[in-house]
């Protein structure tokens, strides 16, 4: 199996060292790459002077943007699966071998870490959101993903493909419900994340409240009207 770890990473001088030196220590069996999304600080001047394999993105293309780079990246040098992983430190690639094995029994076409499996979703504000996005995924598709906002989730060929080349597809949860009404399988596979040890993330309380409006209206109006296609 190719495996190929598509790290974006904005604006993470601070975690970026921490994140790629613990896969090349400890997971030398996967494949990884940096996408610096346009960053403004030294991430990318830190993954020069590491020698990492490194994409340097001219300017900010934002989530959507870098990880649809990696996919072509994937998708051209015949990888079977990708591994979306944040750059902050939060996603532990302990569970890369689970999720590895949860897609190939189940014949999953996404595999996402889930935080709440076994574990209760804390009470606040972000949480009250996620469980929002969980809530329209249910009536729109019928299956109820526990943790829609993961970022950590693993894509099999097909998928890369489409994440690749199609249009209008972003790695966040409206693309998710789109895709399972399309007839992909999704499942989740519990674990554990780390809380952000240094720098800022992106969505503060503004634009968390932002993005959780977006995803349910695009969930609500958008992708549960959109024509489904297929996906072989």
């Amino acid at each position: 199996m190719k495996v190929l770890i598509v790290i974006p990473a904005y604006n993470e001088a601070e975690n970026i060292e921490n994140v790629v030196n613990n896969l090349i220590k400890n997971y030398p069996q996967y494949d990884y790459i940096v996408v610096n999304d346009g960053s403004r600080d030294e991430t990318g001047t830190i993954c020069k002077r590491n020698g990492y394999h490194l994409l340097q993105l001219p300017i900010n293309l934002g989530l959507a943007g870098g990880i649809q780079t990696g996919f072509q990246i994937a998708f051209a040098h015949g990888y079977d699966y990708v591994l979306q992983f944040d750059g902050d430190g939060q996603h532990q690639p302990q569970y890369i071998e689970q999720m590895l094995h949860q897609m190939e029994m189940q014949k999953a076409d996404i595999v996402i870490g889930s935080r709440f499996i076994n574990q209760k979703k804390p009470k606040n504000l972000r949480m009250m959101g996620s469980n929002l996005i969980q809530k329209m995924i249910y009536f729109t598709t019928g299956k109820n993903i526990l943790d829609p906002t993961s970022g950590m989730r693993l894509f099999n060929r097909t998928m890369i493909k489409r994440f690749a080349y199609t249009m209008n597809y972003g790695p966040e949860p409206d693309t998710i419900s789109y895709l399972i009404r399309c007839g992909a399988k999704v499942v989740e596979l519990q674990v554990t994340m780390k809380e952000r040890e240094a720098g800022e993330s992106y969505l503060n309380l503004k634009r968390s409240i932002q993005y959780m409006i977006h995803m349910c209206m695009s969930i609500i109006f958008i992708q549960a009207f959109r024509k489904k296609e297929k996906l072989v």
